[in-house]
């Protein structure tokens, strides 16, 4: 686990959300943006990567745009003593885009994506035929309401106010 950050700002919160605007910029473009120098931009995003607060740099893909249109989160449950077998079969699995050990009633949780529901059927029973996978509650997502976001998480290790939808603070 990440140690906490010590020392994040402003400018950390504005480089991020710079690179979350335009993900592909380079260092002057995203300096020229913030109004700083582009050694300022190189060492701040060393610095956020090396303490783990940013952890991939890439882009986002939309399963939906590849045809996958239905998304799904599943949780079940799992013999303690199988999880390793059990997270190496998940990972085996192109439908899976994340799992999760969770607390309460399951083990685990699951984020699928699916082309049709028959397709999310098969999916889940691979699933329940691993060895050690009990059994399992699934629910598909009819929409996005929120969708993944880190800007109020930001904005409040900054210290400043969340920046509204529009980007404007």
């Amino acid at each position: 686990m990440p140690r906490r950050l010590s020392g994040f700002d402003q400018l950390d919160q504005r480089l991020i959300a710079c690179l979350f605007e335009v993900p592909f910029q380079g260092l002057q473009e995203a300096a020229r943006r913030l109004g700083v120098a582009r050694g300022t931009v190189e060492s701040r995003l060393e610095h956020l990567l090396a303490s783990g607060v940013i952890t991939k740099l890439g882009p986002y893909v939309n399963p939906k745009a590849l045809g996958y249109a239905v998304e799904a989160f599943t949780t079940f449950e799992v013999d303690q003593s199988s999880r390793r077998v059990v997270f190496a079969e998940l990972n085996a699995i192109p439908n899976v885009l994340e799992a999760h050990i969770v607390t309460g009633p399951d083990d685990v949780l699951c984020r699928l994506a699916a082309r049709d529901n028959d397709e999310l059927r098969l999916v889940i029973d691979t699933i329940l035929g691993i060895p050690g996978v009990r059994r399992s509650s699934t629910r598909i997502s009819l929409t996005e309401a929120i969708p993944y976001r880190v800007g109020p998480l930001l904005a409040r290790a900054a210290g400043a106010s969340a920046p509204k939808e529009d980007g404007s603070e």
